[in-house]
């Protein structure tokens, strides 16, 4: 709705020109559950005078079905209108309501405050210019208070309101408002977060008390009302006036005479003759002419949609950026970012998707987590996957250079989304938060650098390891092995099980099945297990490895910290019972433990007795000992 004018009556194209000429804030209400969000937005339309009549009397109505306040009218059914959202009493979607004053215009994004909707939250906060933070005033900054203001800052927004709501549940004690804020304000400062505009007003957004107007119960409180503070706030200076970044969005060819190249200014200012440079090809020209619906201009700005024509004839496309020739960005196919997953389905490394970065499309990777932030206690930490509503730190290599920027000086060169190549659907938003790392172009000595360990163990996030299953013939080592490895490889890890009675059919082709014969097969996939480990992968080893002296050799072979040994233990009768390969039927010479000796593993990290252990229960002690020996 639109602030009501007495121009309208004697001036209507006047009082439209009026509006259009009026600045923009988007601004988004966060915080804690039942903090009394929605309430606040209802507070405001209702105050301000912006609530149509017959809106009024269906919230009015409603507020006596399904109301929340009593005799009072539940103004937070103006943004809940799903009926999950009115018959819990919370906010779960986003929710837009777009209103004016006669100094401003203002989107609303109400937020849902529940953890399991922070993607909502996240995409709610992702395009506005100011945050109120909604603190309930009988308990202070909460958890879901401190994880929305770290997306807040995340999100790069300069300017942040911490409503102190409910006051009048305390009698609009000055002491409890100085105590709130002293809490968050050294929250603030433990997380680095120093916005343009920090501001603190204690209100009630449900009796209106210094929401729009001053209240008198707080005759202690000096500052501006919640609206007057919306009203005045500097946002024009947010605005990036000095790097000329135009994402070209259209080529508009409309005849042969014309060809210009449309889109909006991200940032920068372009006047007739600049010189600019296409990324990331490179060419460059000078700007010939700014056209616009309404005829040519001299010069555009941030925001303004624009079409471009250039002096020279260069090949310009959708998805490439204009620049001016001395300010370049940097062009490159991998950077580190910020990354908040929004999809059901966890995010692992090493998976194509399609990276969107403005007009952009390139497929890329994910190639490692650098780390998980705990939204909770905002500690880093290691992680091989992201889930729903996580946040990380990852690598991001593209399969094209792209010219890009740090979020923090430009949002949208420096924002990008991640989209599933197979449902189409976007499963994650990220902030470029680094210096862009040139990937293939390091050198060493004139030679391109290897890949190092450290490197891959970081893109799988494990620590290569083998893991000998070791045991008489039917003891249950391949099953064991094959059961741990589906496991490991449902949880996003790269693992391969090398089975002893697989590589006698190549590798090991010939080699005779007695004592010295099963030691060699051990052997040479010792030196396979190596080179697996040198690749970054986990190996799940089952042999008989009958040889002591021969299991030793190969710890040292592959690494005394990387080699772990499970000894996978069944009586002899029970290995006769189940005999997977024929060898007690045919009663031959090749019996582990009965034609030769079979050293039993004194040493093994892990004794499994698969006769009185389920598949399920060994799985998980496997695992376990990963996890103790850091490998995943």
């Amino acid at each position: 709705m639109s602030h009501a004018s007495d121009l309208i009556s004697e001036d209507i194209l006047a009082y439209l020109g009026q509006h259009e000429r009026k600045e923009m804030l988007r601004f988004l209400t966060c915080g804690n559950v039942d903090d009394g969000k929605s309430t606040l937005i209802g507070r405001l339309l209702h105050d301000s005078k912006m609530i149509y009549e017959d809106h009024l009397e269906a919230i009015t109505r409603d507020s006596k079905k399904v109301g929340t306040t009593g005799d009072d009218i539940d103004l937070a059914l103006l943004v809940d209108g799903l009926q999950a959202e009115r018959e819990q009493g919370i906010t779960i979607d986003v929710a837009y309501r777009y209103f004016s004053t006669a100094k401003r215009k203002f989107i609303i994004a109400d937020t849902p405050g529940h953890e399991q909707y922070t993607r909502n939250m996240a995409t709610g906060a992702s395009t506005c210019d100011l945050a109120i933070i909604l603190v309930d005033a009988r308990y202070g900054v909460q958890t879901q208070t401190r994880r929305h203001s770290f997306i807040a800052s995340l999100l790069g927004i300069k300017h942040i309101v911490v409503a102190i709501n409910k006051m009048d549940l305390n009698g609009f004690d000055e002491k409890v408002f100085e105590s709130i804020k002293a809490d968050y304000l050294k929250f603030a400062e433990g997380i680095a977060f120093k916005p343009t505009t920090m501001a603190f007003v204690p209100m009630s957004a449900l009796k209106g008390d210094n929401v729009v107007n001053k209240s008198e119960r707080s005759p202690w409180y000096t500052g501006q009302s919640l609206m007057e503070i919306l009203e005045t706030v500097e946002i024009a200076s947010d605005r990036n006036f000095t790097d000329l970044r135009f994402p070209v969005q259209y080529v508009n060819r409309p005849n042969l005479n014309f060809r210009g190249f449309a889109g909006t200014l991200a940032s920068g200012v372009v006047h007739k003759g600049d010189e600019v440079v296409v990324l990331p090809s490179g060419k460059s020209s000078r700007v010939k002419s700014i056209v616009t619906f309404e005829g040519e201009l001299e010069h555009a700005g941030p925001g303004q949609a624009v079409t471009l024509t250039m002096e020279d004839e260069i090949d310009i496309s959708r998805g490439d950026l204009l620049v001016h020739a001395d300010n370049l960005p940097q062009v490159t196919d991998g950077f580190d970012a910020m990354l908040v997953w929004m999809a059901e389905e966890p995010m692992l490394p090493g998976k194509k998707y399609d990276i969107k970065r403005a007009t952009t499309y390139v497929p890329g990777s994910i190639t490692s987590i650098v780390n998980r932030v705990d939204v909770n206690t905002l500690e880093e930490g290691p992680a091989s996957a992201l889930q729903l509503n996580e946040i990380g730190r990852v690598k991001i290599s593209l399969d094209a250079a792209i010219a890009l920027d740090g979020y923090a000086s430009n949002r949208t060169t420096g924002s990008f989304i991640v989209i599933d190549r197979l449902t189409n659907g976007t499963v994650a938003a990220g902030m470029i938060v680094a210096q862009p790392v040139a990937h293939g172009s390091s050198t060493h000595h004139g030679k391109l650098a290897h890949v190092a360990t450290e490197e891959r163990a970081q893109r799988f996030g494990q620590q290569p390891a083998t893991v000998l299953f070791s045991g008489l013939s039917g003891a249950g080592k391949s099953t064991l092995a094959y059961a741990v490895e589906r496991k490991l490889f449902d949880m996003g890890r790269a693992v391969f099980v090398l089975d002893g009675q697989n590589l006698r059919h190549d590798l090991n082709k010939g080699l005779p099945q007695d004592r010295a014969g099963r030691t060699e097969n051990w052997r040479r996939a010792a030196h396979v297990a190596r080179q697996f480990n040198e690749a970054g992968l986990l190996t799940l080893a089952a042999f008989v490895a009958p040889s002591a002296e021969g299991r030793e050799q190969a710890r040292e072979l592959i690494g005394k910290e990387r080699l772990l040994t499970v000894y996978v233990q069944a009586s002899p009768t029970v290995c006769a019972e189940r005999d997977p390969q024929g060898l007690y039927a045919a009663a031959g010479d090749n019996i582990p433990g009965e034609s030769f000796p079979y050293d039993v593993p004194l040493d093994a990290d892990l004794v499994i007795d698969t006769q009185s252990v389920s598949l399920e229960e060994g799985v998980k002690q496997v695992l376990g000992l990963l996890r103790e020996r850091s490998a995943i």
